[in-house]
């Protein structure tokens, strides 16, 4: 099955200041992506389920911010490192080691497998290098996949994110609701 890469367009949410944590000081501003994410879900009686790796639970730590978010998030897996990627999404370690954690690859078989681990219309998954070490040539630091399963299609976005470790996990997690918005919502890729 073919990867289908998406180039998008700046966020019409933006981001607070990186000294700033999320959720204070703008706090409308930082829930309103994962809030219209979430009402979506809910109107649409959708559930998703999120494997992260590169963002360490923040994608999942944003979901659940809003009130509400266990009608439609039913959970979130930290898969760090390869044996946990093949233990509990069901990757097999030589697919891992053919292609590299953080690959397009990868991240699809992350999406489709935290998919099938919880019985969810949709996974989500974030795979990358946040950095200060581990970059290579193939995986330069900042470089993150976001995928997206719906159990017909995988999608999967490439990012190439700067700045401190935090700041590239805080960026990534960012850009996979902003991933997760843009198919949910402003594409309409998926219609009831």
């Amino acid at each position: 099955m073919p990867i289908l890469y998406f180039i998008l367009s700046p966020s019409p949410f933006p981001s607070p200041q990186w000294g700033e944590g999320w959720g204070e000081g703008k706090k409308g501003l930082a829930m309103k992506l994962e809030k219209v994410i979430g009402d979506r879900l809910r109107e649409k009686a959708w559930t998703l389920a999120v494997a992260e790796s590169c963002t360490g639970g923040l994608v999942s730590d944003r979901i659940t911010n809003v009130p509400g978010s266990s009608d439609y998030f039913e959970g979130g897996m930290v898969t760090y490192s390869n044996e946990s990627k093949a233990k509990h999404l069901g990757i097999p370690l030589n697919y891992i080691k053919r292609y590299g954690a953080v690959s397009p690859q990868v991240a699809r078989k992350m999406a489709q497998g935290v998919r099938r681990a919880f019985h969810t219309t949709f996974g989500l998954s974030t795979t990358g290098v946040a950095g200060p070490t581990g970059g290579t040539k193939r995986s330069p630091i900042g470089r993150v996949f976001i995928g997206f399963a719906d159990g017909k299609r995988t999608w999967v976005k490439k990012e190439h994110l700067k700045g401190s470790r935090r700041q590239i996990k805080k960026k990534a997690a960012e850009r996979s609701l902003e991933f997760l918005y843009k198919i949910l919502i402003e594409k309409g890729v998926l219609k009831n």
